[in-house]
């Protein structure tokens, strides 16, 4: 196959989802069977099922069961705002976007003690198998899912102190930054690396998706002079929300 070549079934796809794109087959729409992809496009019906995998795979259609293969709608993506440390009151970045009159944001939180795994070892610059808190949470706007988080604090800093729950006690739903000012902990850095990947089946069964979305997942970390003090795994559907940064310039 040469360059700009492509196979078959790339070809039947490509054309289908212009269809698609363009409003020529609209959502809820069903797609064309696999024999009339077959004789239409002159293909074979390995080519025709290749084709409609495609457009799964990249979340434009969707089967029904008993029913067939539609279109599926296609949300507008809304930005979910990463900004700088703001000292708003400490709360966190979320609780400080909910402020907003218009906003309709709620959460919920569960936290335990666990065991670092070796990742999160790694990032806490600790040894596997120590002790952290992992606090879970899964956030909703207007009651859709829209985010999941997953943190882990070392107990070795938080441990016996009145932050040792994140939202729990004097400080509960504060800041990493204000909870650990209150235990002489000062943070001065944060860092954040965003990736995508296919979501979990755990995470897109809370987030309302289907299997083989990909997800936007950010890994963040406070450091206190050096030292982390928390890490996270911010987890975001990449089909309906983008990540949006707010950066000042000093």
């Amino acid at each position: 196959m040469t360059f700009g070549e492509q196979p078959a079934y790339l070809r039947v796809a490509g054309d289908l989802r212009q269809k698609i794109v363009d409003g020529s087959l609209p959502p809820h729409t069903r797609l064309p069977s696999q024999a009339r992809i077959r004789e239409e496009y002159g293909v074979s019906d390995t080519v025709a099922l290749e084709a409609r995998k495609v457009l799964m795979a990249e979340g434009l259609v969707e089967g029904r069961s008993g029913s067939g293969t539609y279109v599926r709608e296609r949300p507008v993506p809304r930005s979910v705002a990463r900004s700088g440390y703001r000292p708003s009151g400490g709360a966190t970045p979320f609780r400080q976007e909910q402020a907003d009159a218009s906003a309709h944001g709620t959460w919920e939180s569960s936290s335990e003690r666990a065991e670092a795994g070796a990742g999160v070892a790694e990032r806490l610059g600790i040894e596997p198998g120590e002790r952290v808190m992992r606090t879970k949470y899964l956030f909703r706007d207007a009651g859709e899912p829209m985010m999941l988080s997953t943190s882990w604090e070392p107990l070795a800093v938080t441990g016996r102190t009145p932050v040792m729950l994140p939202e729990e006690g004097p400080l509960g739903g504060m800041g990493v930054v204000e909870r650990m000012r209150a235990i002489d902990v000062i943070v001065d850095n944060v860092t954040e690396e965003v990736g995508a990947r296919p979501g979990l089946a755990e995470e897109l069964l809370l987030l309302g998706g289907v299997p083989g979305h990909v997800v936007l997942v950010i890994q963040r970390t406070y450091y206190a002079s050096g030292r982390p003090v928390e890490t996270a795994d911010v987890v975001i559907p990449a089909d309906r929300y983008q990540v949006a940064y707010h950066l000042s310039v000093r």
